[in-house]
């Protein structure tokens, strides 16, 4: 008899805390890919900047000058191009984590409103013999 209660008090502490364990598990994969991604990007615009110290620290004449003002004005332009690319692919991430956050709810949303349709049907058959004592009761305790 306890295995039982123990097993139906397992199972229902794991279904309260499953929503938890899904969303969490949702934002820890997410913050983990963004993480990823920022990480990346942050290593592109260091090697960007390196190769720019790198190319101006070659200068040495006139014409090294002109060059390295041309390419500069060409980085600055595959730099503002990679920002839009890195915010594009940062709200396409962030998008994604909304619909999937937005499932999850609605998934539990659906569970929850099962489980209380199924308590209310099973709930009316107990609450009228519940009644019935109730009110026996009452009565009994009014003829004394």
């Amino acid at each position: 008899m306890s295995d039982k209660m123990t097993d139906a008090f397992n199972e229902q502490t794991r279904q309260f805390f499953e929503p938890m364990r899904r969303i969490n598990s949702l934002m820890l994969d997410n913050m983990e890919k963004m993480t990823q991604y920022q990480l990346e990007s942050m290593k592109r615009y260091s090697q960007m900047g390196t190769e720019r110290m790198r190319s101006a620290s070659e200068i040495s004449d006139a014409e090294d000058m002109r060059d390295f003002g041309t390419r500069q004005a060409e980085m600055m332009n595959e730099l503002s191009r990679q920002m839009l690319e890195d915010a594009r692919a940062m709200s396409e991430m962030s998008l994604e984590f909304k619909n999937q956050l937005e499932q999850l709810f609605a998934e539990q949303t659906k569970t929850t409103e099962q489980a209380e349709q199924a308590e209310k049907a099973g709930g009316s058959d107990k609450s009228a013999p519940a009644k019935a004592t109730s009110q026996s009761t009452r009565g009994s305790s009014n003829k004394s």
